[in-house]
């Protein structure tokens, strides 16, 4: 984060580059697209400028998908208010894109893992999912029209989340991407000296995601995220390999993870479910685990 001089706002930049998880180019970009804006609302910013970044096999797909990738992205810019004013293209057996993104945010009101504070209810803003029904689509298990919901989540913006987030007092946020949910959340408490306890029932999960975790469809990614949180993480008995699984599922262009004020809580959710996001009130920060190396997070059937 950097404060130009004699600004009253701080400059915050991220950049960040995904491989297709979808056939349509453009619905492809649109998600790269929304995936990497997502790291300056979780910042509690507002982004301003973009490069994009693509990397595109030459002569192996014709130059239209690239034309479509690139429509995508500007889409979701245009929805953004956040202009491309650049960027670069490569040639690269896989096709792949980003944004390296600008952004500006009030240095009094930055959001950041450090700030979660015990007491504070823990706010999800879209469900999880998205890892095991990209491999679902991959492997022929779901067919694409099964898989429209987190379709269309990827592509949505986390602005009005960031909106009614502030609105509602939250003092740490991440975005749920690639560590999945449980990742983020170890960061967030390690990183705010703070512990948590999580309900997996109140977690919301995308249609057929439980199915396809039960079935063993859970990419590799989520798999390494499931040993990534083992020794920061303690179930309920209840708590099964399927809910652990999509706990851990490495999700693209996910919600934001709100920490905000407890009574405020219920009102958020109310105000994110009325602006057509799946919200919901998934657990609670608590006081600092005392025993040093024990398990940070807590997960409650």
């Amino acid at each position: 984060m950097v404060r130009p001089e004699g600004s009253t706002k701080s400059l915050v930049m991220t950049v960040d580059v995904v491989t297709p998880m979808v056939d349509d180019p453009e619905t492809f970009g649109a998600i790269a697209a929304a995936n990497s804006i997502s790291d300056v609302y979780a910042m509690g910013g507002v982004p301003e400028v973009a490069l994009s970044i693509v990397g595109f096999p030459t002569g192996a797909l014709d130059i239209s998908e690239l034309r479509a990738i690139l429509a995508g992205m500007a889409r979701i810019c245009v929805a953004a208010r956040c202009a491309i004013i650049g960027g670069h293209t490569i040639v690269d057996p896989e096709p792949k894109a980003g944004l390296s993104v600008t952004g500006s945010v009030d240095p009094t009101h930055v959001w950041s893992h450090r700030f979660a504070k015990a007491g504070q209810r823990i706010v999800l803003t879209k469900p999880i999912g998205t890892g095991v029904v990209i491999q679902g689509m991959k492997t022929r298990t779901i067919e694409a029209t099964d898989a429209k919901l987190a379709i269309d989540e990827m592509q949505r913006l986390n602005a009005v989340a960031r909106d009614l987030g502030s609105s509602a007092g939250a003092t740490a946020a991440t975005d749920v991407t690639g560590f999945g949910l449980l990742g983020h959340l170890r960061h967030m408490v390690e990183a705010s000296g703070v512990s948590a306890t999580l309900s997996a029932a109140s977690v919301p999960y995308f249609p057929h995601a439980l199915t396809l975790a039960e079935k063993g469809i859970v990419p590799g990614g989520s798999k390494k995220n499931v040993d990534y949180v083992a020794k920061a993480v303690t179930y309920g008995d209840a708590v099964g390999a399927p809910h652990r699984a999509l706990l851990a599922d490495a999700q693209t262009s996910g919600g934001l993870l709100l920490t905000v004020p407890s009574a405020n809580a219920a009102r958020l959710v109310r105000e994110l479910v009325d602006s057509g996001h799946t919200a919901a009130d998934i657990g609670e920060i608590a006081p600092r685990v005392s025993d040093v190396g024990a398990p940070s997070i807590r997960v409650v059937a």
